[in-house]
Order: C-alpha cells, then structure tokens, then sequence
C-alpha cells in the first residue's frame, strides 16, 4: 500500500492528537507491600542547597527551597544517584515545584477530573491551548534544558509523517510550510531565539507530533539501565508517555524512581503518585517484571526508552 500523502498525516495527526494520552480504561492498581516512604513534601530535604546552576527560563524567580530536590526527600537507605553537574539529569532534578500542592489545572484554567494522582505540581506554563499533552511535556522539558545551554542544533524533533523540525531553522525565521504532499521551509520572520519564540515552536512541534513519532525518536533500554530523563512510552492513539525525573539507590544496588506526566486534555504537568505503595509515595521501586501501574496508564517493562542523543553519550 502506498504511503499516506504528508498533508493527511498531518491532518491525521492533528486529529488524533486529542486522544493520544487517553487510556481506553483505567489500570488495576494492587496495593505493593513492599515499599513504603513517605514524601517528604512536608519537610525540606536537609542540606538543601541556598542556589543551584541549572536555569529554568520560562520563569521570572527561581526558589530552590522549592526544586524537587528540596520538596521531595528520598525513604529511608536510599540516596540519589550521582549526575553530571549540568547534565540534563540534574536540570531535571532541581524543577521547581508550585509551593504545597496545588491542584492540577488544564489549559483552559480548570481544574484536571482526577486530584488525586499528583504528589507535587511542577511549577511549568502550559500554554492556552490544548496542545502540551503526554508526549508534549516530555518534549517540553528536554528542549527546554537544551534551550537554557543556548543548544539550537539540537533542539529538534519529528512531525508524525517524519519530517524533522529544528529550532535551528526556525530561530532564523524559517517556517515548515505544507504545500500538497511536500514540506517544506521557508522565510517567514524575522530571526528571533527569544523564549517567546522557541515557545512559538514548541507549540508548533506539539500540533504534529506526539507519542508515535518521539517513540520512533527514542532508544529502547533496559530496566536495569534506568536514569534520570528517561521515559516510559507506548506510541501511538491512544498512546502514553511519562518521564523520569530522578532516581535514588540503596547499599544493595536496588533503584527509585519519579515520575512526571501531562495528560489529556492538555494540563500542568505534575509528579505522581505511585498507587502501589501504600501511603502513595511518589517513588517506584524499578525491581518489577511485566507492567508498572501508574495513577492512569499501565505500561510494560519494555515501553522504557532514552532519547537517542543521551543514548550515545552514555555510550561515550
């Protein structure tokens, strides 16, 4: 069968997009015996640092008392695991949080149906509209680290049809234009790298791609392998994706983990609780075979995945 024209996977993917992030039922979460901790949202983690490196531009302050390092305190035995001064994995680790917890609001200012699935909100725009979804917010954070290094080049990902789209392009004032069955870019504006811009493009980037096109982006991984900035994802419509903020470890080698979603409609991205645990800790413990559950979507083992670029740097 001949590919689809670009124009309708465009279309198609546009279409589609609004249900990219909804699970057809919600998973059977069984209560797990075996890791119980607490949040620690309630009391600062000690030492915590007064200032911190990473930059986070689409705010105006920074409170690193409010950074997820801060707020959220790893169980007893455990410690965070060693990252690259940095690297993406410390950006993520210092995200500020909105202060106590907030409920998760939509695009459109509302609250989220479910309150009850989010242990922290972090404290990140989620624009007007329905456009930052699962997939989005993964995308989101990753081009937002890179944007913070003023790293252009590699701020790109696919639209759904595989046609690739950098910011490098578009910072010049190049537009992806479709035109039939062919994209392509031309001169549309005048060069801008602002945030406001790279906004722009981000919400251009979340119009045609989603969970089937970054899965396609992204490297299969171990479970044993497991760090921060890796994501649990299963492309397609519907389709899901959450992301791994950090990760904790004990004497005997056994890993936590935290994870963040967006969701549909689109809405603030927020940590999760794990329905496993009994006090709902935010922590998944990462010795499971088969499915994790999460507060809304069930994934495999399989479904974890890294972004290609920091597949080969761990490789380096």
């Amino acid at each position: 069968m001949p590919a689809p024209p670009i124009l309708l996977t465009l279309i198609l993917a546009l279409l589609t997009g609004f249900a990219a992030c909804q699970s057809p039922s919600q998973p059977a979460n069984t209560p797990e015996t075996t890791l119980q901790v607490s949040t620690g949202a309630d009391t600062p983690v000690q030492n915590c640092p007064e200032t911190v490196s990473a930059q986070y531009k689409w705010l105006t302050t920074y409170d690193p008392q409010n950074s997820l390092f801060c707020r959220i305190s790893t169980p007893a035995g455990y410690q965070r695991v060693p990252v690259q001064k940095g690297s993406f994995a410390n950006w993520l680790r210092y995200l500020p949080l909105k202060p106590g917890l907030p409920e998760v609001k939509l695009y459109n200012g509302q609250p989220k149906s479910r309150q009850d699935v989010h242990a922290a909100v972090v404290d990140l725009d989620v624009g007007t509209r329905d456009l930052q979804q699962c997939a989005d917010a993964v995308m989101r954070m990753r081009a937002e680290y890179l944007y913070s290094l003023q790293d252009y080049r590699d701020i790109h990902f696919n639209y759904t049809n595989g046609f690739e789209v950098g910011f490098e392009k578009w910072r010049k004032g190049q537009r992806p234009v479709v035109n039939g069955n062919q994209v392509s870019w031309q001169q549309k504006a005048a060069p801008d790298d602002s945030h406001a811009s790279f906004r722009a493009y981000m919400d251009n980037i979340f119009n045609y791609a989603g969970t089937a096109s970054l899965e396609k982006e992204m490297l299969p991984i171990y479970l044993t392998d497991l760090q921060p900035g890796d994501v649990f994802i299963q492309g397609g419509h519907p389709g899901h994706a959450v992301l791994i903020l950090d990760v904790a470890q004990n004497e005997t080698g056994q890993k936590l983990f935290l994870l963040a979603q967006s969701y549909m409609p689109a809405q603030e991205f927020h940590l999760l609780k794990n329905p496993n645990s009994r006090d709902l800790s935010p922590w998944y413990s990462a010795n499971f075979t088969g499915e994790l559950n999460t507060p809304e979507w069930t994934f495999e083992a399989t479904d974890l995945h890294r972004f290609a670029q920091l597949a080969r740097e761990s490789e380096d």
